[in-house]
């Protein structure tokens, strides 16, 4: 149990780690700028959603998941 909650800890590190870095360089290229993505701007009111890029991210997730357990 103890060796599950070291890769947890590690893994939180390193989830932690990547979103700064994903903050301070401003993204992966035109992840979440897709067409598709829905943006809505109003003064004062500003709505984004990233439809195609959560679908695209959820195909590569889903093709990299069924190749590791093959």
């Amino acid at each position: 149990m103890r060796d599950f909650g070291k890769l947890i800890f590690l893994a939180g590190l390193l989830l932690a780690l990547l979103g700064l870095i994903l903050w301070k360089t401003g993204g992966i290229g035109p992840l979440g700028r897709l067409p598709g993505d829905l943006s809505l701007r109003r003064p004062g009111f500003s709505f984004y959603f990233p439809v195609t890029t959560c679908l695209l991210l959820s195909l590569i997730l889903t093709l990299l998941m069924w190749l590791f357990r093959r």
